[in-house]
């Protein structure tokens, strides 16, 4: 296959990706549009604060697919002279609305179920309002199930947490069904309390879609299973040694440097959706057998240390008497003072040598 046919099956690949996530979202929107209308009609004729609540959660969802869709169009638009690197953090700010929004609307209906249990009102539920709401349990699960699986098919984060939101909320609905057959068999009413709960996971809803914006928006260590998946593809391709900062043999030409990176960069994101933009260099020997065991006694003497994780990027030229290699450090140990350590071991290791040590982030 032509790199000009990869690049284009690529292509594809995302425009059927953000088609499969904007006709999901869209079918997300108008479920949830229609759950919290029916809702709200009957919250309102019943006099059910946690029915008009539940219809308050699914407008939320709705509102949240909206502004998400939203953010996504905006994202893709084009660099240009003013956004060099493109809009795509547009996203962020949309999710951050989102979550206000959703923090708001918790606030305000738990103020108002709380109003409820001061000054109770009694609910008048019908058959017709009871199973309406079964009804629309049932509806929330089948489209939780259904878009969480559009989400993994895709790999879509956003898709597979809605659906993960959208099955937690059958839930919610459920325990609002819960409380009115209680109240109609026993005469207990509990809706204005269901209704403080249902505003507790709202705002709690809220303020996990704020952290993991301002989380995103800061830069977090990436999944473990997909940089275990990424190393796999990365280290099948022959000769490379090491990650996303490979290592490869001194006797790879530029040309071949070029070929395989670019290589690389079209497997793991028809493999996975992650785009590499730049992949780092290291040269390892391979014309020495000194310097291979020089290389072994070093890693031995680095991963001695707990707070050492891995050493790579390791070259040494023994006639220069130069050597130089990175080593990841533990989160919370001094850098400064474990390369200082490091610096001064392999120094009287190898006394007269150069040598070079950086510290390297430990990104998972």
């Amino acid at each position: 296959m032509s790199k000009t046919q990869t690049h284009n099956d690529n292509i594809d690949k995302e425009v059927n990706r953000n088609k499969v996530i904007v006709r999901t979202s869209v079918v997300g929107i108008v479920t949830n549009v229609i759950l919290a209308s029916v809702k709200a009609v009957i919250g309102l004729m019943a006099n059910s604060i946690a029915v008009v609540l539940d219809a308050v959660n699914n407008l939320s969802d709705a509102l949240s697919s909206i502004i998400t869709i939203v953010g996504n169009k905006l994202s893709r638009k084009l660099p240009n002279e003013k956004h060099p690197l493109g809009y795509g953090r547009i996203e962020y700010l949309t999710a951050m609305v989102i979550a206000s929004i959703v923090i708001y609307a918790g606030i305000t209906s738990c103020v108002e179920s709380v109003k409820k249990i001061i000054h109770p009102e009694e609910a008048d539920y019908s058959t017709v309002s009871l199973v309406i709401i079964a009804i629309a349990v049932v509806v929330k699960v089948v489209l939780g199930r259904y878009v969480k699986a559009q989400g993994e098919r895709v790999n879509s984060g956003s898709l597979i947490a809605s659906g993960s939101d959208a099955l937690f909320d059958a839930i919610l609905s459920l325990s609002v069904l819960a409380s009115a057959l209680i109240f109609i068999f026993t005469g207990l009413s509990l809706e204005a309390y269901v209704g403080v709960l249902i505003s507790i996971f709202i705002v709690k809803a809220g303020f996990e879609m704020l952290k993991d914006t301002v989380s995103d928006l800061l830069g977090k260590k990436n999944d473990n299973e997909l940089t275990k998946q990424i190393k796999c593809l990365i280290r099948s391709e022959e000769g490379v040694h090491g990650s996303v900062h490979v290592e490869l043999p001194d006797t790879m030409t530029v040309a071949d440097l070029d070929s395989l990176t670019r290589k690389i960069e079209k497997k793991v994101y028809r493999e996975t959706g992650v785009i590499l933009t730049a992949i780092g260099v290291y040269s390892y020997n391979t014309k020495n057998d000194e310097a291979a065991k020089i290389r072994n006694t070093i890693l031995d003497k680095v991963k001695s240390h707990d707070w050492a994780l891995q050493m790579h990027g390791f070259y040494v030229n023994i006639e220069a008497k130069e050597m130089r290699f990175d080593v990841v450090i533990k989160f919370g140990a001094n850098a400064q003072e474990a390369l200082q350590t490091i610096q001064g071991e392999i120094q009287e290791m190898y006394p007269g040598y150069s040598i070079q040590i950086s510290p390297d982030i430990d990104l998972g």
